[in-house]
């Protein structure tokens, strides 16, 4: 999730009046991607406010058993709320001392991204290195039991609530998984969660590899880092596969690295001080080194700006599979002292205008995940080559014990040497979305030769 600082609204409720303007204001809020309603009349919005006063009076009067008047409204507003989009939120007296507590203290957690997809609680993404990542859970996996609570009918910030907790501590996770025939029992340990957000490699020597886990605050220091590590780059492959999002301002100066003009991104929403244009800046861009981007269905937030932003400005190709669709604004607004309100205020739009949310960013070039499986064809020797070939065989076998010990030795010293900061071919094999974009990278570094 794109995150945002606070935003203080000092509302007092001291008056039904307020209240009915209150909410009036929510339910006014529906989501664009829906049909338009046609705007309420004062008489509409009237009668609206009639009947819910009208329906709580009666509930007070009449139900069955003694009803507590300020928790009728607080449950009625969570309800309104939730049903505006599964980001936005009423929170009571205990749920905002709890975000409190989660934003402020130190609490161990899965290192997981959710989302909700049609009604289900969805993992967006595991962050590498994390305890769900090392459990095996993957990227749109439906959760649908945390401990022994179902999540059908549970928002995202009781479901993350559920799911922190204190370091070392255990949590249950039952999962729906694409392609199994039952649900899956993942028991995880909860862990203070800390992230490398930026890993380089090379690939072939001139092919820079930038893996962005997640946009914190370092993200743009470490992709720097590794441009100016790898000058002599031919071509730049952004890894944002499971990317659940992160910082807003590190997605924008990550896009203006590779573009000098032009809009990156846009926030739009009903109040004018919501509306900002992110603007890219000519100094210091690197405009011509071609550039391929990944993407899947984990990538999200953050991570579908900058595939989005860099594609609409045809600044690189986008390869891999439909990213998950999540590009709003949320901000909390206390109201009074105790109880606040977490609501949409608006929603990101590319360059090109269209928006992420509920839609995602398709790839340029569709790629699955999978693997290259390669038959090597020993016997395929050219007829120049033979009687070499047949000379090499005889003294393999003439020479047998002493080259089975040279080769174990070779093995183990080539185990041992393996450098982490390269990308062997072998590995690429094992990637068919990765291999795909370093075929595609070194086409478009072929046809820039002599454009540079």
């Amino acid at each position: 999730m794109i995150q945002k600082s606070k935003k203080i609204i000092l509302a007092g409720l001291g008056s039904t009046v307020a209240a009915a303007y209150i909410f009036g204001s929510f339910a006014q809020a529906e989501d664009v991607t829906k049909n338009k309603p046609s705007p309420s009349t004062a008489k509409d919005k009237l009668e609206a406010y009639v009947k819910f006063t009208q329906i709580i009076s009666v509930i007070e009067s009449q139900y069955v058993d003694e009803i507590n008047t300020t928790e009728l409204v607080d449950k009625a507003l969570k309800g309104l709320v939730a049903n505006l989009d599964s980001h936005s939120a009423f929170m009571d007296k205990k749920e905002y001392k709890d975000l409190s507590v989660q934003t402020k203290g130190e609490f161990g957690g899965l290192g997981i991204s959710i989302g909700m997809k049609e009604g289900a609680l969805t993992v967006i993404a595991p962050i590498d290195g994390t305890p769900a990542f090392h459990a095996g859970i993957k990227s749109g996996d439906i959760i649908l039991k945390i401990n022994d609570t179902a999540t059908i009918g549970m928002n995202i910030d009781e479901s993350v609530k559920m799911m922190r907790g204190k370091p070392k501590t255990k949590v249950s996770l039952t999962i729906i998984r694409k392609g199994e025939s039952k649900p899956l029992e993942f028991t995880i340990t909860r862990d203070i969660i800390n992230i490398q957000s930026v890993y380089a490699k090379t690939i072939d020597n001139n092919i820079l590899y930038i893996h962005v886990t997640s946009f914190d605050q370092k993200v743009v220091e470490g992709v720097k880092k590794a441009l100016k590590e790898h000058k002599d780059a031919k071509g730049i492959i952004l890894d944002l596969r499971n990317n659940p999002g992160g910082l807003l301002d590190q997605a924008v100066d990550l896009v203006d690295l590779f573009v000098d003009k032009g809009v990156i991104v846009s926030q739009k929403g009903k109040v004018e001080s919501e509306n900002q244009d992110y603007m890219a800046h000519k100094q210091g861009s690197d405009t011509t080194t071609p550039i391929v981007v990944l993407v899947n269905g984990g990538s999200a937030s953050a991570s579908e700006i900058v595939s989005g932003a860099l594609q609409d400005l045809n600044r690189s190709i986008v390869v891999g599979e439909k990213t998950f669709g999540k590009g709003s604004v949320q901000v909390v607004m206390p109201m009074g002292t105790e109880e606040a309100l977490k609501l949409t205020v608006a929603r990101y739009y590319l360059p090109s205008g269209r928006t992420i949310q509920a839609i995602g960013v398709t790839p340029d070039i569709n790629v699955p995940l999978g693997k290259l499986e390669i038959i090597d064809d020993n016997l395929s020797i050219k007829e120049s080559d033979l009687k070499k070939h047949l000379e090499n065989e005889l003294s393999k076998i003439d020479d047998n014990a002493s080259t089975k010990s040279v080769s174990k030795n070779t093995a183990e010293n080539n185990a041992t040497k393996e450098d982490d900061s390269i990308i062997t071919q072998s590995q690429l094999y094992k990637d068919v979305q990765l291999k795909s974009a370093v075929d595609i990278l070194k086409a478009l570094i072929i046809t820039q030769k002599g454009k540079k």
